[in-house]
């Protein structure tokens, strides 16, 4: 048995506002967002003793814990890249508190990109690297015209549809669970804007095949949670969610690089996520059958069809079918991303799929699934990802 299992919880959560324009700096936002959840967890913020960031943080941990009055910082760490980084980020904190590094592990995300003009047009700004190096190989993919990261999840959609099939309607599908999911849910950005099959189809062109609706949002925000081991989470003030497997890999043939790389793997609609699937249903000593909810990582409808096939959900291919035949919906078998996900709610880096898997599972969510108690979290899937098994707690 995987030594982990069901030691740590997480016992508290914490989010800002979403929004396009928080008007405060990505540190701030950290502060509220850690408090938040430190309150919640009826934790001193004085007694947190590590912390564990993305490496696309712009807040680093010594000024996050300067800013929250932490005594003694015994653990830092740094996962990554970006979205491959929230469930990562609760590995560390549970390898953290298993070996005695730390007692208290805060993760928090932070971002300000909407109020500071997005991701930027072309693939690399800022943390990412790009065309002229810094490491990324992204710019080696400049050249055929992978500019943003729609570019690679179009070819992944594309070639998708080449093998099995796949229809614009199939990954409407996903985008129209995830918006239906954030209509119920009042601090998604999409709230009030429901989605019909008929406008996805006639959004605006973004890159071919995809369009405006099947990609994730431009936020500002904050999301945190805070993980101690099973025998604190007993005294702290909210339920405990249990952390009953989590695993990280990126499977073999590894591509250097970011993001784009992925395209000249062997297979390149397997991804990393087949492996750590594996890896965590073992560690979990549960399957995708015993899944209740899943917050799966949804930055391009494409990445949650490549998911569901590599978790296990359905067969290499009927991603789409699976998607269009409402089992993803919320009275689906998989009911998904059910506070709107990053397609809906807000682009936290899927941090706030962390968040909402907690909420889930204490029976906090504004969609609700009755009776789950378990439910599996994702964060982004290449070049190398990381997922893991929320329980609900004895």
């Amino acid at each position: 048995m995987w030594p982990g299992r069901d030691r740590c919880a997480i016992v508290g959560i914490g989010a800002t506002e979403f929004s396009r324009d928080a008007g405060r700096s990505e540190l701030r936002l950290a502060i509220e967002a850690s408090v938040a959840a430190l309150t919640d967890a009826g934790i001193d913020p004085a007694a947190v003793d590590g912390i564990v960031r993305c490496d696309m943080d712009a807040v680093s941990h010594v000024a996050l814990a300067e800013a929250l009055g932490v005594r003694n910082l015994t653990y830092w760490g740094v996962t990554g890249p970006g979205g491959a980084a929230p469930c990562a980020q609760v590995a560390h904190a549970v390898a953290a508190v298993v070996s005695g590094e730390a007692t208290t592990v805060l993760c928090p995300r932070s971002i300000a990109w909407a109020s500071a003009g997005g991701l930027g047009s072309a693939m690399g700004r800022g943390a990412g690297g790009g065309a002229g190096g810094r490491g990324s190989y992204e710019e080696l993919f400049v050249p055929y015209g992978l500019l943003a990261p729609a570019s690679t999840y179009a070819a992944v959609a594309r070639r998708h549809m080449h093998a099995f099939g796949t229809t614009r309607e199939q990954l409407g599908a996903i985008a129209l669970a995830c918006r239906a999911r954030a209509n119920a849910n009042p601090a998604a950005q999409m709230h009030e804007r429901p989605l019909d099959l008929d406008t996805y189809l006639a959004g605006r062109p973004i890159s071919t095949p995809l369009g405006l609706f099947d990609c994730c949002l431009v936020s500002d925000g904050a999301c945190a949670v805070v993980v101690t081991s099973a025998e604190r989470a007993a005294d702290c003030a909210q339920p405990a969610v249990s952390i009953t497997a989590v695993a990280q890999g990126s499977g073999p043939g590894i591509q250097g690089g970011m993001l784009s790389s992925v395209l000249v793997r062997d297979d390149p609609l397997t991804w990393p996520c087949r492996w750590v699937g594996e890896e965590l249903w073992r560690r979990a000593g549960l399957g995708p059958a015993e899944v209740d909810v899943a917050q799966i990582y949804d930055c391009f409808t494409p990445t949650v069809l490549i998911q569901l096939e590599d978790y296990g959900f359905c067969a290499k291919g009927e991603g789409g079918p699976f998607a269009a035949s409402g089992a993803i919906g919320f009275d689906g078998s998989l009911p998904i991303n059910t506070a709107g996900g990053n397609l809906s709610e807000a682009y936290i880096h899927g941090m706030n799929h962390v968040v909402e898997g907690v909420r889930q599972l204490r029976g906090e969510s504004t969609s609700p699934v009755p009776g789950a108690e378990v439910c599996l979290v994702t964060s982004g899937p290449p070049p190398a990802t990381s997922a893991m098994v929320l329980t609900r707690a004895a």
